[in-house]
């Protein structure tokens, strides 16, 4: 399966994609670091942002599999730039908020699932990326 993503360059380190099954569109800034107005996601934001959704969505399905409530379930994603060069990405810990109460067995379950995401195995070997769950504690 393929979906194609159109992309313009609408100046001053802009940029904007159309989704072309949805036409859904989104904007890209440079971050202020480089050069831009960091007024919007920037490219890299967007991988970041991909790891985090990718992991919720797999994560959404394995609790759908298993008839699993997962609301209020929370993904934060931080990117770190290189401080060399080439300009890249070097870690994208993951940081996942589980409020509901499951026992080691689903933990297990989910956490492997986390792993699979297709993002998470599509970047990089060199790009850190731990994931860490923090879940609801029994009381």
């Amino acid at each position: 399966m393929s979906v194609e993503i159109t992309i313009n360059y609408s100046g001053e380190l802009r940029c904007e994609a159309v989704h072309g099954p949805s036409g859904v569109h989104i904007c890209t800034d440079a971050p202020v670091d480089n050069c831009g107005r960091g007024e919007n996601f920037s490219p890299t934001d967007l991988v970041a942002t991909g790891l985090g959704a990718c992991i919720l969505t797999i994560l959404g399905i394995q609790a759908e599999k298993y008839g699993l409530n997962l609301s209020g379930t929370q993904v934060t994603v931080e990117k770190h730039m290189s401080a060399d060069t080439p300009r890249r990405i070097a870690r994208l810990p993951v940081r996942v908020m589980i409020p509901n109460s499951f026992d080691e067995r689903v933990r297990t379950v989910l956490e492997r699932a986390a792993h699979t995401c297709p993002v998470h195995q599509s970047l990089h070997p060199e790009i850190e990326k731990p994931i860490d769950f923090q879940w609801a504690v029994d009381g």
